[in-house]
């Protein structure tokens, strides 16, 4: 990491700051963004927001040059060309492919500079598309999201299975938590370094974890509305400490 990253710097990248094409969309999105960051202030964190669609490549990586960690939060569905899947799937929607591109070098940088990242759901599916890995492009509604009702009720409460051991277990202390979800795509084959530490109750991976540097993937929403309390702070304060540790090894 630079010698000159300020420790309690955090960098929360959202995909754009306007939706003209989706209004509603938009502003349920920017609530939640404005929750966690909201959550990583109280917490400690310096937070930075900024969009990957108007920064674009070049921008967003020297948003991080002084970062001491990074969040990926959700959105709309990676383009298919970045992980060589096809255009006209099921449930396909409108795609941010600037932010896309954005934001799989960012994680790429995060790899080269040990710079801990926290990816929630687009974030998540982000981190193992940058690293090689795949998606599958659309999974049956029942369990992780609802549809035809309008976006503010999407969320759906369901259980996740938690590996014994890895970090997301160690943090929450558990190997089963209750999280809230909303999404149609899931990590597929998973990018290199990679592992899946956490599933849902018909087994799709719900959480990912970097074997070596410090990486992590969420599915669900911890910074929902509905949310377990403090499941947000649980994984903040895991990026903290992740941060802590790349310093003192500086």
């Amino acid at each position: 990491m630079s010698e000159s990253t300020d420790g309690r710097h955090l960098l929360m990248v959202e995909v754009t700051a306007q939706r003209e094409n989706a209004p509603a969309y938009d502003a349920y999105v920017r609530t939640m963004i404005d929750r966690a960051a909201a959550e990583a202030r109280a917490s400690g964190w310096d937070v930075s927001q900024v969009s990957a669609a108007d920064l674009g490549v070049d921008g967003l990586l020297q948003a991080a040059e002084h970062a001491a960690a990074v969040v990926i939060m959700g959105g709309e569905d990676i383009d298919p060309q970045f992980y060589d899947g096809q255009r006209g799937y099921e449930g396909e929607g409108y795609h941010f492919e600037v932010a896309d591109a954005a934001q799989i070098q960012l994680v790429r940088l995060a790899v080269a500079r040990s710079l801990p990242v926290l990816g929630i759901c687009r974030g998540h599916q982000v981190i193992n598309v940058a690293l090689g890995g795949s998606l599958l492009q659309h999974v049956e509604d029942a369990g992780h999201r609802n549809i035809d009702l309008p976006v503010e009720y999407a969320l759906v409460e369901h259980p996740v299975r938690l590996e014994p051991g890895s970090n997301l277990g160690e943090r929450f202390g558990r190997d089963h938590i209750v999280v809230q979800s909303a999404h149609h795509q899931v990590v597929d084959r998973l990018g290199a370094g990679l592992r899946a530490v956490g599933w849902a109750h018909d087994g799709h991976v719900e959480a990912i974890e970097h074997e070596s540097l410090p990486i992590v993937g969420v599915q669900w929403h911890p910074e929902a509305l509905l949310a377990p309390a403090g499941q947000l702070r649980v994984l903040l304060d895991g990026l903290a400490a992740q941060a802590g540790a790349v310093l003192e090894s500086a």
